[in-house]
C-alpha cells in the first residue's frame, strides 16, 4: 500500500502497553464495582488502543469538538474499556472509573450519555451502527467534512437483523467515511456465535452488503494499523479475530465468564502478570489532530412551523386509513 506508513518498533511497543494498560483498568473497575464484563473489555483492547492513539483524529481535551473523528462502542458491556481509554487520555481520573457502578458514579456498566464521550445509549445490541450511519450521512452529505465515524461491534450482535439493514444503508448512501470493527471473540453471552471464528463467512456477507471487508488479527497492533489505514472508496469492514479474555489466563476463550467480574485475589494476580508484560519505551503516543472543516451547529433556532391541528384519535385514523384503503 504506497500511503502507509508502517508504525516504528517503540510506536508498537507503546500501543501494545496501552492495549495492556486498558485491561488492568477494565479489570480494576469491575472488581471494585463486582459486577461488568472484564472479558468482553480485554478482547477490544488492541482495538481500542490503536484507534485511539495511531488512527482516530480527535482533541482528547474536549471530547465533543464537531471538527473530530466520532467513535460509537455498540457492543455497550464494553464500556469500561471505553471509560479506561479516556483515563489513558487524561480526561478521565482514575478514581471516577474506580467508582463505577456507584450510585452516585456517571459511568455506568453500559453506556448512556452522561459523559461527554458518549453520544447515545447503546445497552440494546444491534443499534450502534444505525446511529453511526446516520453521522457518517450527515458527515459526507450535510457537512461534507473530513471527520469519520467508527462504530465497534460485537459478534453476537450480527445475528441483529438491524445491522445488516444499517450495512444496506451505509453501501447505498457510499458512507466511505464509516468504518465498522467487529470483535469476533467467537463467545456470545451463553453460547457460541454463530459464526464463531469463521471471518471469512463474515467477510463474503459483508462483500455481499457491498462493504470492503478485511480480516486481521485484533490482538496485532501492527495488522490493527494496516487496515485502519487502507483508503477507503466504500464502507469498510475489519473482521478482528479476537480472543474473549485474552490476558486472563483462566477465562480465554472459555464458556461461563460472561459478565462475571475477577475476585479481588485473582484480579491482582492477573494484573501483576498484565503489568508485567508493559515495556519501557521512550514513545509517548497523542492522537493525531482533526482537520477543522466542519460547520458550527446551533439548534437554538429551530422551531417548528405550525403547532399540530389534529383533534385526539385522528392521527391514529388517518394512518390506518392510508394503509388498509379497503378496510
Amino acid at each position: 500500500m504506497e500511503d502507509y506508513h508502517k508504525p516504528d518498533q517503540q510506536t508498537v511497543q507503546a500501543l501494545r502497553n496501552i492495549a495492556n494498560r486498558l485491561r488492568i483498568n477494565s479489570i480494576k473497575a469491575t472488581t471494585a464495582a463486582g459486577t461488568g464484563h472484564p472479558t468482553s473489555c480485554c478482547s477490544v483492547a488492541e482495538i481500542m488502543s490503536v484507534l485511539f492513539f495511531h488512527t482516530m483524529k480527535y482533541r482528547p481535551e474536549d471530547p465533543r469538538n464537531f471538527h473530530s473523528d466520532r467513535f460509537l462502542m455498540s457492543k455497550a458491556q464494553s464500556a469500561p474499556a471505553l471509560y479506561s481509554m479516556w483515563v489513558e487520555t487524561g480526561f478521565l481520573k482514575e478514581s471516577e472509573l474506580l467508582n463505577m457502578c456507584q450510585v452516585d458514579s456517571s459511568l455506568e456498566g453500559h453506556l448512556i450519555p452522561r459523559q461527554q464521550f458518549v453520544d447515545v445509549t447503546t445497552g440494546y445490541l444491534g443499534q450502534g451502527l444505525g446511529v453511526a450511519c446516520g453521522i457518517a450521512y450527515t458527515g459526507k452529505y450535510f457537512d461534507k467534512a473530513s471527520y469519520r465515524v467508527y462504530c465497534l461491534l460485537g459478534d453476537g450482535e450480527m445475528s441483529e437483523g438491524s445491522v445488516w439493514e444499517a450495512m444496506s444503508f451505509a453501501s447505498y448512501y457510499q458512507l466511505d467515511n464509516l468504518v465498522a470493527i467487529m470483535d469476533i471473540n467467537r463467545l456470545s453471552q451463553s453460547d457460541s456465535a454463530p459464526l464463531q471464528h469463521h471471518a471469512e463467512k463474515y467477510q463474503r456477507r459483508c462483500e455481499a452488503f457491498g462493504w470492503h471487508a478485511i480480516i486481521v488479527d485484533g490482538h496485532s497492533v501492527e495488522e490493527l494499523c494496516k487496515a485502519l489505514s487502507q483508503p477507503r472508496h466504500q464502507p469498510t469492514a475489519i473482521l478482528a479475530k479476537t480472543v474473549k479474555g485474552k490476558g486472563i489466563p483462566a477465562a480465554e476463550d472459555k464458556m461461563g465468564w460472561h459478565s462475571k467480574s475477577l475476585s479481588k485475589d485473582m484480579a491482582e494476580m492477573v494484573m501483576k502478570d498484565l503489568q508485567s508484560r508493559i515495556m519501557s519505551t521512550s514513545k509517548h503516543l497523542y492522537p493525531p489532530t482533526p482537520v477543522e472543516d466542519a460547520p458550527p451547529v446551533s439548534l437554538r433556532n429551530i422551531r417548528m412551523a405550525s403547532a399540530p391541528a389534529y383533534k385526539p384519535g385522528e392521527k391514529v385514523r388517518r394512518l390506518w386509513n392510508w394503509l388498509h384503503p379497503q378496510g
